[in-house]
């Protein structure tokens, strides 16, 4: 049996009592210890499980322990390997758990920092939109929008974070820390440790049995049968240790594979749902913001007018002594009133002006050069716009007209 390995550069060495197997130079050689006679060399390029292999089917080609039972089995092979596959798979998703953990803490550390600026930011918005919100002017009410919106925005941040402490970190956390993997590899540390006397007990074996032609026959084989025997117990316990080992290591890599799959999907889902409810504030914002540009720019227009109807009303008195005056819109009447009809509505802002009905009869004193008209209705005479009129060219309309009362 094989009992021991020793790596320096590119050499391994493997003895088994009276035989030294090594590995050198991509060649496997094999000599005796006695007289270190080289009696095999074969080319060898592959890893270490193999060049055990390798050397104990040499071995048995060569009659050297013929077939025993000293020499390690291919199951017990694969199952050595299969509890150090569980082991590296293990610390692998051990160092990941780590990882996914220290990420995350670095994330919500940054993101908080984001947050504070943002609600400064959020603040700075408040201050300045909640005090002038009963100003006309569009850019109190729109500050005061765009605060809230990111007030709300890192209310949703915080509560990813609190997921993401809460209910992937702290998990993971728990999970690295667990005492199972800890026995699981303490198991596998036994395992190792009872595989190595089974190694160095079968050379012991060996050694007893060259030992069988030389001295007392009779206490040459007592020794034998107790190191026999010593042998078999302990590749007993080994095989028990090793199914208790892969038993844990397996367990502890399901649950490690399932649980941290587990919090990767919560993570991913509420990062998720956090981008899907600050998508959904921001258009709201963007809704509110578009609006406002709208009423806006209707009221700049409204206030333009109304500019202009200022300035008619105060030169009213001398657009009226100006003779050549330029009708506009209500056609061309020389000195002279004609008759009109309101289309359309129009409430009187301030004062000087007109407020018609729909359909009123008016009676056109002045068509100003500004798209305002002066014109008189139930007994009271002001301004109006003159798009809100219509002149009535002959009789007949003026009869069917006045058929529809005033209102006012």
């Amino acid at each position: 049996m094989l009992s021991s390995c020793r790596n320096k550069g590119t050499l391994k060495a493997f003895t088994t009592g009276l035989m030294l197997i090594f590995f050198f130079d991509n060649r496997l050689w094999i000599s005796l210890d006695t007289n270190k006679q080289l009696i095999a060399c074969i080319w060898f390029r592959s890893t270490d499980d193999n060049f055990v292999s390798a050397s104990q089917a040499l071995l048995k080609q060569l009659g050297h322990f013929g077939n025993d039972g000293l020499n390690p089995d291919e199951e017990e092979l694969h199952c050595h390997q299969q509890v150090g596959d569980l082991y590296k798979s293990t610390r692998a998703a051990k160092h990941f758990q780590k990882d996914i953990i220290r990420r995350a803490e670095g994330f919500i550390s940054i993101s908080s920092k984001q947050m504070e600026i943002v609600r400064r930011f959020a603040k700075d918005c408040c201050q300045y939109g909640t005090p002038n919100q009963s100003s006309t002017l569009p850019l109190p009410e729109v500050a005061s929008q765009i605060g809230s919106c990111h007030g709300s925005m890192e209310k949703e941040r915080e509560a990813l974070h609190r997921i993401i402490s809460n209910q992937v970190c702290a998990p993971l956390r728990a999970l690295v820390r667990d005492s199972q993997l800890e026995d699981a590899r303490l198991l596998v540390r036994h395992y190792d440790r009872l595989r190595q006397e089974v190694e160095a007990q079968g050379t012991e074996v060996a050694r007893q049995r060259s030992k069988q032609g030389d001295g007392s026959a009779v206490e040459n084989s007592i020794k034998l049968h107790l190191a026999e025997a010593k042998l078999d117990e302990l590749k007993s316990r080994m095989k028990a240790v090793r199914k208790e080992a892969t038993f844990a290591m397996s367990s502890v890599e399901a649950q490690q594979q399932e649980k941290t799959f587990q919090q990767l999907l919560l993570m991913v889902s509420a990062e998720k749902s956090y981008h899907q409810s600050v998508l959904s504030l921001l258009e709201k914002l963007h809704s509110e913001i578009t609006q406002d540009e709208q009423l806006a720019m209707s009221t700049s227009e409204s206030l333009s007018v109304r500019s202009d109807s200022s300035v008619q009303v105060t030169d009213r008195g001398t657009d009226s002594n100006t003779s050549h005056s330029t009708p506009h819109g209500l056609g061309d009447k020389d000195d002279g009133f004609f008759v009109a009809k309101a289309v359309h509505e129009f409430e009187a802002q301030q004062e000087g002006e007109l407020s018609l009905s729909l359909d009123d009869i008016l009676v056109i004193h002045q068509v100003g050069p500004s798209g305002w008209s002066k014109g008189e209705c139930h007994d009271r005479v002001g301004w109006f716009p003159s798009a809100y009129v219509e002149r009535l060219e002959n009789l007949d309309q003026i009869t069917e007209a006045s058929e529809t009362p005033c209102d006012k």
